[in-house]
């Protein structure tokens, strides 16, 4: 055997050796190892989830409804727009106290109303933050039964005693703050050029029907948005009520200009005089009447 082959043997001898080696030696972790990683995470979990938790709530509570809020009221420009009609978001509340913003559009036809508006079909109301809530800081000064008392659109900045939520005479039939109701309804209207525009808003239903009730022939609404009290507790139909009911605080209002982002927590363990003293702390929100951008006063 040459000095040549001999070397060659050797070294193929010795790949395989390692080659075998290799295979039988799968990669893995000790159970030691296991539970070392294991733990770790968990830490680091249990450390990280606080902190994050922390950063959505300071989100929402702050930035986070006014990018909503922001990025809804170019939705409704780019609306009226494309529909060549009056359109706008509406903010009010659903009967559990969770407000909303609707995109709703002028409809003379269906609505029976100068300053009619009904929602945009096919899209969904938007639900705020639970822990904030958007006022316009106005009221509704008739407050009557009537059907004429909804078409009265005399307002005033709120008040103290508006705000008192055990004052029997702040109540409308459905046992709540009718003022509050009413702060916390408000429009922001575009015209089909893209401008802020400060006219006349009265939201109904698509049906064009004047307090609807399902149970009576003539009245009946299919409104999945706007309808009734009795239609939305009795037969499931509609979301919020429509601007029909002066006596909740609810009819015909002048489109709004500007607003106040509120930390619904801390209002509601206010006194009157500490709800008026904060409101009036907060920021006011403009709305720039050419691009519909919002401006902050301070």
């Amino acid at each position: 055997m040459t000095k040549d082959r001999i070397q060659t043997q050797v070294k193929n001898s010795f790949l395989d050796t390692a080659m075998n080696h290799k295979l039988q030696t799968k990669p893995g972790l000790t159970l030691t190892e296991m539970v070392v990683v294991i733990a770790t995470i968990s830490l680091l979990v249990g450390l990280g989830l606080p902190a994050v938790r922390v950063f959505f709530n300071s989100f929402e509570s702050r930035g986070g409804g006014k990018s909503m809020i922001s990025a809804a009221l170019s939705a409704a420009r780019a609306i009226a727009a494309k529909e060549q009609r009056y359109a706008g978001i509406r903010f009010q509340q659903d009967l559990a106290g969770n407000q909303y913003m609707v995109f709703i559009v002028h409809d003379f036809e269906r609505t029976g109303l100068n300053p009619g508006f009904r929602a945009v079909e096919g899209l969904k109301p938007i639900k705020l933050s639970e822990s904030v809530g958007v006022m316009d800081l106005m009221v509704r000064i008739n407050h009557g039964t009537r059907w004429t008392d909804a078409e009265d659109t005399l307002d005033e900045p709120i008040k103290v005693a508006y705000l008192d939520d055990t004052n029997p005479q702040n109540f409308g039939p459905d046992q709540k703050n009718k003022y509050l109701t009413d702060t916390s309804s408000f429009s922001i209207v575009f015209s089909p050029s893209g401008k802020l525009i400060m006219r006349d808003v009265r939201v109904r239903n698509r049906d064009g029907i004047y307090q609807p009730n399902n149970g009576l022939s003539g009245k009946i609404s299919t409104d999945a948005i706007f309808n009734s009290p009795d239609n939305i507790t009795s037969y499931g139909m509609g979301m919020f009520v429509q601007d029909d009911y002066a006596e909740l605080g609810l009819g015909t209002e002048l489109g709004r200009n500007r607003f106040v982002i509120y930390d619904k927590v801390r209002f509601d363990k206010l006194a009157p005089t500490g709800r008026f003293n904060y409101l009036n702390s907060l920021e006011l929100n403009y709305i720039n009447p050419y691009t519909g951008t919002i401006i902050s006063a301070n």
